[in-house]
Formats: C-alpha cells, structure tokens, sequence
C-alpha cells in the first residue's frame, strides 16, 4: 500500500472512531473540509504540522498515526 492511501485509510479510521465529520475535524484544524477530503481521498500530502494539528484534535499520538501508516504499507511487502 502507498503511502498516500496508508494515510487516508488511518485518517478515516481515528476521524470515524471519533464520531466527527470531515468537516467538523477540519472546522476543529482550521482546514478547509475539502482538504481533508483530499487527503482521504489520496490527493494531497499534509505537511508535518498539518498531521501534528490533526493528531492534537483526534485526540492520538502522531507516533501513533505513523505506526499505523508504517504497519499498512509492510502488508505489501
């Protein structure tokens, strides 16, 4: 799995686990709820301080985001 669709899927997961819509996470991140779609839908790549700023509102560790991305992306090799 690339890297770009192992974001989208963790993304999604922490976003659905905490009830919250793309656009109340965005309202939450002061991003544009489109950005947020893009990035689950494997259009844009955040910058660091957009996955810290997301993980702070998802209420999770950005070491714990990139755990996850890291364990997807070994499922294909």
């Amino acid at each position: 799995m690339l890297l770009e669709e192992s974001l989208a899927t963790v993304l999604k997961k922490y976003r659905s686990q905490c009830n919250l819509s793309q656009e109340e996470l965005a309202f939450r991140c002061e991003l544009d709820r489109t950005y947020i779609s893009l990035i689950e839908r494997k259009k844009r790549k955040p910058t660091l301080n957009v996955i810290f700023n997301i993980c702070r509102n998802l209420n999770i560790k950005p070491s714990l985001l990139v755990k996850e991305i890291e364990d997807l992306m070994q499922q294909d090799v």
